[in-house]
C-alpha cells in the first residue's frame, strides 16, 4: 500500500486538534493518526520520535504562527498601534475558532514530563509578551507599563479560553479580546 500523501497544513491542523482536545498525555497515536489523515505505520514514518516529536513539531509550528501572526503585525513599521491591534486581534480569534477551540500552549503545558515542550511553550509566549510590549512602547506606555500590559493580554486571552470551554460560553473570549483593546488604547 502506497503511504498516503497529507498536506503538511491539514497535517498539523488534525494533530493539533486532538493536542488541544486531549492534551499530551490524553492524546494517543491512533488518537493523531486518524486526525491527520494518515495510517499509524505512515505517522511513525513521518515522526520516528514518536508523541514527543509530534508534540514539539506543532509547537515549533505555533511559534512561527505567533511570529508572522502577532509580532510581525505588532512590531510593523509605518503602521498604526490601532490598526495593528485590530489585525492581531482577528488572527488570534481565527486561530482560536471565535473562542471554540482550546489553546495548544494551555494543552500542552500540563506536566508531561518533557523539559524541552515547556522550552518551546516558553519560547512561544515569551515572542507573544515582546509583541504586546513592543506595541505598548509605541502607544506610549513607559517600558514597565508595556511589559504590565503584555503579561495581561496573554492571560487575557489563555483565562478566557479556559472559561469558554468550561463554561461552554465563547462569549468569555469574545470580552477578553475586547477588554484586551481597551487596555492598550486607555491607561
Amino acid at each position: 500500500m502506497r503511504p498516503q500523501k497529507i498536506d503538511d497544513a491539514r497535517l498539523i491542523d488534525g494533530l493539533m486538534s486532538v493536542l488541544q482536545s486531549k492534551g499530551f498525555e490524553g492524546a494517543s497515536l491512533n488518537d493523531l493518526a486518524k486526525a491527520s489523515g494518515l495510517q499509524k505505520a505512515s505517522l511513525y514514518h513521518r515522526f520516528p520520535g514518536g508523541k514527543n516529536e509530534i508534540a514539539v513539531t506543532v509547537l515549533h509550528f505555533i511559534h512561527e504562527w505567533i511570529r508572522e501572526n502577532i509580532y510581525l503585525v505588532l512590531t510593523e513599521k509605518g503602521v498604526a498601534p490601532a490598526t495593528k491591534l485590530q489585525r492581531a486581534l482577528q488572527h488570534i480569534r481565527q486561530v482560536y475558532h471565535n473562542g471554540e477551540k482550546t489553546c495548544i500552549l494551555n494543552a500542552l503545558s500540563l506536566d508531561s514530563g518533557l523539559v524541552v515542550l515547556g522550552d518551546e511553550i516558553s519560547k512561544a509566549m515569551h515572542l507573544w509578551l515582546d509583541a504586546f510590549t513592543a506595541l505598548g512602547v509605541e502607544m506610549g506606555f513607559t517600558t514597565a507599563q508595556a511589559k504590565a500590559k503584555a503579561r495581561q493580554s496573554l492571560i487575557q486571552v489563555q483565562g478566557s479560553l479556559v472559561l469558554a470551554k468550561g463554561l461552554g460560553d465563547p462569549t468569555q473570549f469574545h470580552k477578553a479580546l475586547a477588554d484586551l483593546k481597551l487596555l492598550f488604547t486607555n491607561e
